[in-house]
């Protein structure tokens, strides 16, 4: 330390100059970052109200256009439905009222005079006329045809009369026999370019094998019309006399007209598409994605896209109307409706994209930053106006405070650097701390004071205090370890444990929860052919348990190594313990004499964990064998005994609560099916490895929590008499 114009550089008076400069610097730096920290949160609330604001502009705009696009766009979608419906359902009705008077010739013909029908002629291109036309091959003139088309010439004037006043594109009524009456307005497209009329095979035309087959009105699917090539679709009637097929009327709706509207986008990319009973888009202007027109045999089953939401509006529109709805498609988020087209089981998709429904709110949102930014600027600059005062008025602050700490330092540390003198002379003997009438300063220097003279006459009886406390606790530790080792070396611990015995394999471990602990095992053979096994678990923790534990484990071993049975060594055990036990501590025990030449197992349960064996399917479940008192719980108790028959290839599991008590920091318990799905993870391992992946099933488990309880488990694998 040095001495500087009557202030010790680094000292207690420096220390002091230096808080009360450092208490005047933090109370500016407060009063700043309050400053900061205030007018950042007030800037924050302007763009939070901002972010709020925008919010309920999007909100409200996107709701208004969803409600406008529901209704407008719901209508118009209705609308073009029920057009295209009720187009179908004209072309219905006319087919209907040919196939009505049809069947009325063919119920009475004797009614009805042969009327003369006539091929087609070029001369009438353009006129409405009435054409004969026939399947190769087939002979009009034959007389049973010829007789059934002088009845078909009745439907003259119906046929023209309908096909002038409907919005078909033909009409016609064809013969089982290959030939049929025509009615349109292009006689001459039935022409070849040589001039021959071309021969129709009508009998293998859809409109006629479906209204054949299905016996009922029939709707192709959009095809080709023969002769035009325009794009159409057909509508036929069956008619039957006395249960026999002797007609099919049908009728040609073309659909360029449909496929023109529908294959139009708008300028902000809405579209309509018409799907079928299929769920094939069959018009759309769509070139690329779910909405395009694909090749019938390639056409994607929109009802079975993969697209849920998609799949759900295909299947609903064909059945009814779909209100709007709106998610992504092809990258995009859309709204769409959808509506049946009656009569064909077809619908009408109309689609909208949402980026044309934000236009208003993203414009509204532009006027308002403009708006918010001019008042945001306007704001800060007064804020920083504010911050420059407030800064100015700080550093007056500052200078003042420095004055006020060199004079308050000065006063302050006299009396301590004569007590700091006094005790950097303190050492070897002399540790005594005396008062002074310079320490007499009537405040928390002389209580300070005080203290030290206080500390000083006590830290001789604290030192020899702490060097016998330390003595003690390392006479401590070195008992406990050794009580650890003892307790280790009571238990078989060299594995493996009969080498020369091929008839099992046995392995079994223990981890005390403090350094020594409670839980036990033993296995021994009584004799050449019986294996003796022992899973046991103390009641308590530490060293009084570790004491019970051995000396219930010599009774144990003692009674079972006289050759008697399961049942008799627990009972005469618990005679033993009961004799002396006025701590009134018991132990849970199972115990199992194994035949090794049977696989015959008896074993007795007082009060201990159930087994788990794992048996012919080759999984480990748990043995509810009964339970028996607890040893050492009351005296003169008999125990029961049971027995289970191990097969070659069988394993038994034996363990204390420790496993299945396992807790971790939620306090939740590892649990018996924990405990199983480890067994079963690699049940035909050996034992060894079967206690190695419990432990670490446990482990993985409990994590970082403490160990609660002592954790025991043995794991013996039978392998039968003939094993080597």
């Amino acid at each position: 330390m040095k001495k500087f114009k009557n202030i010790t550089i680094g000292g207690i008076q420096n220390k002091i100059f230096n808080l009360i400069l450092v208490t005047v610097l933090l109370m500016m730096a407060v009063n700043i970052v309050v400053v900061i920290h205030q007018s950042g949160q007030l800037d924050g609330m302007m763009r939070d109200t901002s972010q709020a604001q925008k919010a309920a502009i999007t909100e409200t705009s996107e709701w208004t256009m969803a409600e406008i696009l529901d209704a407008n766009l719901t209508q118009t979608t209705q609308m073009e439905a029920g057009i295209a419906g009720a187009l179908f359902g004209d072309a219905a009705h006319i087919v209907g009222v040919v196939a009505d008077y049809t069947g009325k010739l063919f119920a009475d013909p004797a009614r009805y005079p042969a009327r003369e029908v006539f091929l087609p002629d070029k001369a009438k291109d353009g006129q409405i006329s009435v054409q004969l036309l026939t399947e190769a091959q087939v002979d009009p003139s034959d007389p049973a045809i010829a007789g059934k088309l002088g009845l078909l010439g009745n439907l003259t004037d119906l046929l023209c009369a309908v096909y002038a006043d409907a919005n078909v594109d033909s009409c016609y009524v064809a013969l089982p026999e290959g030939v049929m009456l025509l009615v349109d307005d292009h006689a001459g497209s039935k022409f070849d370019e040589n001039g021959n009329i071309i021969p129709i095979p009508m009998r293998e035309r859809l409109w006629y094998t479906g209204a054949a087959e299905t016996g009922k009105l029939h709707y192709t699917d959009v095809t080709t019309d023969l002769f035009t090539g325009e794009i159409s679709i057909m509508c036929s009637l069956p008619v039957y006399q006395d249960g026999a097929l002797v007609a099919v009327v049908g009728a040609d709706l073309f659909l360029n007209d449909m496929a023109a509207a529908v294959n139009s986008v708008s300028s902000d990319g809405s579209f309509a598409c018409i799907v079928n009973q299929n769920g094939h888009v069959i018009f759309s202007p769509q070139t690329e994605g779910v909405f395009q027109v694909r090749p019938a045999g390639e056409a994607q089953d929109l009802r079975q896209a993969d697209d849920i939401k998609l799949a759900t509006l295909v299947q609903d529109a064909l059945a009814l109307d779909t209100g709007l709805r709106h998610f992504e498609t092809d990258g995009e988020m859309r709204y769409m409706v959808g509506a049946p087209i009656r009569n064909v089981g077809w619908a009408i998709i109309s689609v909208v994209p949402k980026s044309y429904a934000d236009q208003p709110a993203a414009q509204m949102l532009g006027e308002y930053d403009a708006i918010q930014n001019e008042a945001q600027e306007t704001f800060r600059a007064g804020l920083r106006h504010s911050k420059a005062t407030i800064i100015v008025l700080s550093a007056a602050v500052a200078v003042l405070g420095v004055a006020a700490a060199i004079v308050l330092s000065k006063r302050i540390v006299k009396p301590l650097e004569a007590m700091t003198k006094r005790v950097r002379a303190l050492g070897g003997d002399d540790l005594q701390f005396h008062m002074d009438p310079a320490y007499k300063t009537g405040d928390e220097i002389e209580v300070l004071a005080e203290s030290f003279a206080m500390l000083s006459g006590k830290t001789v009886q604290y030192i020899s205090e702490v060097e016998r406390v330390t003595a003690e606790k390392e006479r401590i530790g070195a008992e406990l370890s050794l009580a650890t080792r003892i307790q280790a070396d009571m238990l078989p611990n060299i594995f493996p444990a009969f080498p020369e015995r091929g008839e099992f394999d046995i392995y079994a471990s223990m981890n005390p929860a403090k350094e020594v602990g409670g839980d036990f095992y033993d296995f021994f053979l009584v004799d050449d052919d019986h294996l003796c096994m022992v899973v046991a678990d103390v009641s308590g923790k530490g060293v009084p348990a570790a004491l019970f534990m051995m000396a219930s484990k010599i009774i144990l071993a003692n009674n079972a190594k006289m050759g008697k049975s399961p049942a008799q060594i627990l009972t005469d055990t618990n005679a033993a313990v009961c004799a002396n036990n006025r701590e009134e501590m018991f132990v849970t025990v199972w115990l199992g004499i194994l035949e090794l030449s049977t696989g015959k197992l008896t074993a007795a349960n007082a009060g201990h964990e159930y087994p788990a064996l794992r048996g012919a399917d080759g999984r480990f479940e748990l043995v509810k064998d009964k339970h028996g008192f607890v040893l050492g719980g009351m005296d003169d108790m008999q125990y029961a005994e049971y027995e289970l028959r191990l097969t070659p290839g069988a394993t038994l599991f034996l363990y204390t609560d420790g496993v299945p008590e396992a807790t971790n920091a939620d306090n939740e318990l590892f649990g018996t099916e924990r405990m199983l799905e480890a067994l079963n993870a690699a049940p035909g391992a050996a034992p060894q490895t079967i206690l190695h992946n419990v432990r670490g099933a446990v482990d993985g488990f409990v994590r970082e929590a403490e160990q609660f309880d002592d954790l025991t488990m043995l794991c013996v694998a039978y392998k039968g008499n003939g094993a080597s």
